[in-house]
């Protein structure tokens, strides 16, 4: 079963590139499932409804989210009321929504965990990453999942190597979100867990981070932090990663970056 895991999908830009190249993508490499995370896909960040079911539309499967994704008050009730729809499972639990699900694909059952990790994040007052992590797998077992996914949005690359290397053998794959830097990583570890530290983002080129490059180079070479983040605009890439995974063993076979404009 092939996996298709994209980045943070960086506003209405990001968005349109999703519906420019991913059925495509998909024909190219024969993908049978797609995770995107969409925790900024609305401009100005957040997720909202309407960004959320154009990438349902076009061709998501499961989405997932981070620390921006309850930025927007208007989809609290689309949280609760779509299952498929995520935002980290270890964020306090009053929130609404959860960072669970598990899709029946008929030949197989896909679970898909989404956590938040804590250093740099200290302001989501998210519980251990870790121990959420082995609640919900030994619950995704219990529903029959063939497949566990595993979406760490985290600031920091040790944090995500960690749980990574925790939970190798114990899931098919973690795949980290976050820092819209795509990193060269992608591996098969020894126990079989497919792994990358950060998928990268989907949003244009010419950034920083999907933003408009002066915003920020004013923000840190002069300290200038009244000017608002803008979106960047022109030529946008897709980053993301494929693992093929073996439904039998749930096991990934092999990791396939993905970096197209």
């Amino acid at each position: 079963m092939k996996v298709l895991a994209i980045g943070d999908i960086c506003g209405s830009i990001g968005c349109d590139t999703v519906r420019r190249l991913l059925p495509s993508l998909k024909k190219q490499y024969g993908i049978d499932f797609t995770v995107i995370n969409g925790e900024n896909s609305a401009d100005g960040n957040g997720i909202t409804p309407s960004s959320a079911e154009t990438l349902f539309a076009f061709g998501a499967d499961v989405i997932t989210g981070g620390n921006h994704s309850l930025k927007r008050k208007e989809i609290c009730s689309m949280m609760e009321e779509n299952y498929f729809l995520l935002r980290p499972d270890n964020l306090p639990e009053e929130l609404t929504g959860s960072g669970y699900c598990i899709v029946d694909c008929g030949y197989a059952k896909v679970a898909v965990i989404n956590l938040s990790g804590t250093i740099y994040l200290e302001s989501l007052n998210a519980s251990s990453p870790f121990h959420k992590a082995d609640a919900l797998i030994n619950h995704a077992k219990e529903e029959g999942a063939d497949i566990i996914l595993v979406d760490f949005h985290a600031e920091a690359t040790s944090e995500k190597r960690a749980l990574g290397l925790y939970l190798d053998g114990k899931v098919s794959a973690v795949f980290g979100t976050h820092t819209h830097v795509q990193t060269n990583d992608a591996q098969v570890l020894k126990n079989g867990t497919g792994y990358i530290t950060d998928l990268g983002m989907t949003g244009p080129i010419d950034s920083v981070l999907g933003v408009k490059s002066e915003i920020i180079i004013s923000r840190l070479k002069d300290k200038n932090t009244s000017e608002k983040f803008v979106l960047a605009d022109g030529k946008c890439m897709l980053n993301g990663c494929i693992f093929d995974i073996d439904k039998n063993t749930g096991k990934t076979v092999s990791t396939t970056i993905i970096n197209i404009s």
